[in-house]
């Protein structure tokens, strides 16, 4: 018979928490990983954590593939996931080598960069009559498709920190709202799927993960709801900012 954890009424709260904004993340805000990730290995070890919260990422991936499945842009996606199966690979032989305060600083610093790098793109680069001079190539070249979809694939296997990573990325192909969240919902989705049986090799995915994972996965759902709607409020100027602020304090977040 499988049992649930025994967890404190604090920490059944924060787990719900923790899934309403896995939700919310999912379909309408994405970025708030880098809150929900830490806050959810206050619920369980850290370890089993990370576990735990693939399956109720698992539910919210499919409730954005379900809402958003015609917005996608397959190009970007091509390119992206053959690189990011070969993270995920990178990341599982990283397990137990590299540990999250290694991580965590190394990859903040890089999104801050990366960050920086699109907003010189957009307010530097362009002329003041809007772009007289073309934007540079960088963002569509194939490599840097490879080292976004290597760090995102290593990243979501080392500590299901991809959020950001994903974030800069969807940002500098300048994606439409509905598009940027189709696309994310997508690759989430296959790239989750293809964790499970890395994680369930090393035990990370149990009897006792699942049940939680069950008891927890209508605020997923809760969350996802709250997201569609406030997606489709969202001017598309607002979105973007947002996206391109949460990031920033996602990186903020890593590097402390």
């Amino acid at each position: 018979m499988t049992v649930l954890p025994s967890l404190l009424p604090w920490q059944w709260a924060l787990g719900v928490a923790c899934a309403l904004m896995v939700g919310l993340t999912k379909t309408g805000l994405p970025g708030l990983g880098i809150l929900f990730v830490p806050l959810f290995a206050m619920v369980l070890p850290a370890r089993a954590s990370t576990g735990a919260l693939l399956p109720l990422l698992m539910v919210g991936d499919l409730i954005a593939v379900v809402w958003y499945r015609r917005k996608a842009v397959w190009g970007h996606l091509a390119r992206l996931l053959p690189w990011a199966g070969a993270g995920i690979g990178i990341g599982f032989l990283l397990l137990g080598r590299i540990d999250d305060r290694t991580l965590r600083p190394v990859l903040g610093a890089l999104i801050i960069a990366m960050l920086a790098f699109n907003v010189w793109r957009e307010r530097v680069w362009e002329s003041p009559t809007k772009r007289t001079r073309p934007l540079p190539a960088i963002p569509t070249a194939w490599w840097f498709a490879a080292i976004m979809g290597l760090l995102a694939g290593a990243t979501t296997m080392l500590a299901n920190a991809a959020g950001p990573i994903m974030l800069v990325y969807l940002v500098a192909m300048r994606l439409p709202k509905d598009e940027f969240l189709g696309t994310g919902a997508w690759f989430f989705a296959i790239v989750n799927a293809a964790k499970v049986p890395f994680s369930a090799s090393l035990g990370l995915i149990t009897g006792s993960s699942l049940a939680l994972d069950a008891v927890l996965a209508a605020g997923v759902i809760a969350g996802s709801a709250v997201g569609i709607l406030t997606a489709r409020r969202m001017p598309e100027r607002v979105f973007s900012v947002g996206v391109q602020a949460l990031a920033l304090a996602s990186s903020i977040l890593l590097l402390l």
